[in-house]
C-alpha cells in the first residue's frame, strides 16, 4: 500500500525466564496505514504492551520483521535504532516516567536536546508544546508538584518535541480518574487531528478504544479481530 507506514510480518517474540520459554506474540501480521488510530485491546498477558513495544523498537523480537517505509528497522544497529527511535516514534506510558528533579519544561526539552537539537530551540519548542497541552503555568514546577493528570500532559508534550510520525501510548489514562482520563482522551484526539500522526494505543478502557479508528484484539499473542469497533 502507497500509505502504509508500518508492516509487521510473522512476529514473534520470546522470553526465557530460567530453563521455561515464554512464547508472548505469536506470528503478528499488521498493517498500519500514515494516520491509523489504532486500539490494542485484550486481556491482561495477552501480548498488547510486547507487541506495543516490538513495534515502537524498545525491544527486538525473537523472529519475524518490522518494515518502517518499506526499511527493516531490526537490521540497524543499536545506535542507528535508538537514533531512529528518538527521532520517528513518541511513547506515552501509564506511569510518566517524568525525571523527578526536572522541571516540566526541562523533562519536555529532554529527547529535544539528546537529539542534538539547540538549548533555546529545544526550549521554544517545548514552551510551546506545555502551552498547547494547557501547562503554560506549569513550566517551572516539577513533577512532585503535578497532579497525575498534569504529569501526563508533560508526558504527551514530551512525546511530541520532536514532531515524531509515530505516537505510542501504552495505557494511557490507566492511572486517571474518570474526568481526568477523558481530557487526556480529548487531548490525544486533539492532538491526532491537527498533525495527522499515527496513533497505536494499548488501552482497556473501552471509551478510548471507541474513538479510535482501528480496534485489533489479541489473544495468547495472536491476533484475533482487526477492524472497525
Amino acid at each position: 500500500m502507497s500509505n502504509s507506514l508500518l508492516q509487521v510480518r510473522n512476529l514473534h517474540k520470546s522470553f526465557q525466564t530460567g530453563k521455561s520459554r515464554v512464547d508472548v506474540l505469536n506470528g503478528i501480521d499488521l498493517s498500519v496505514g500514515e494516520g491509523d488510530t489504532i486500539a490494542l485491546v485484550g486481556a491482561s498477558g495477552a501480548g498488547k504492551s510486547t507487541l506495543l513495544h516490538v513495534i515502537g523498537t524498545l525491544e527486538r523480537p525473537t523472529s519475524g520483521e518490522v518494515l518502517f517505509r518499506g526499511e527493516d528497522v531490526f537490521k540497524m544497529g543499536n545506535g542507528a535504532l535508538a537514533s531512529f527511535r528518538n527521532r520517528s516514534i513518541g511513547f506515552v506510558f501509564q506511569f510518566h516516567h517524568l525525571l523527578p528533579e526536572f522541571t516540566a519544561l526541562e523533562n519536555v526539552m529532554m529527547p529535544a536536546r539528546i537529539g542534538g537539537m539547540e538549548k533555546d530551540t529545544a526550549r521554544e519548542a517545548a514552551a510551546a508544546l506545555l502551552r498547547d497541552v494547557g501547562l503554560s503555568h506549569r513550566l517551572t514546577h516539577k513533577p512532585g508538584e503535578l497532579s497525575g493528570g498534569e504529569q501526563q500532559r508533560v508526558a504527551i508534550a514530551r512525546a511530541l518535541v520532536l514532531s515524531p510520525v509515530l505516537l505510542m501510548a501504552d495505557e494511557p489514562t490507566g492511572n486517571l480518574d474518570r474526568k481526568t482520563s477523558e481530557e487526556v482522551h480529548d487531548l490525544l484526539a486533539g492532538i491526532q487531528e491537527k498533525t495527522g500522526l499515527t496513533l497505536i494505543i494499548v488501552t482497556h478502557n473501552e471509551a478510548l478504544a471507541a474513538r479510535m479508528g482501528k480496534t485489533i484484539r489479541l489473544v495468547d499473542g495472536r491476533i484475533q479481530e482487526n477492524g472497525n469497533p
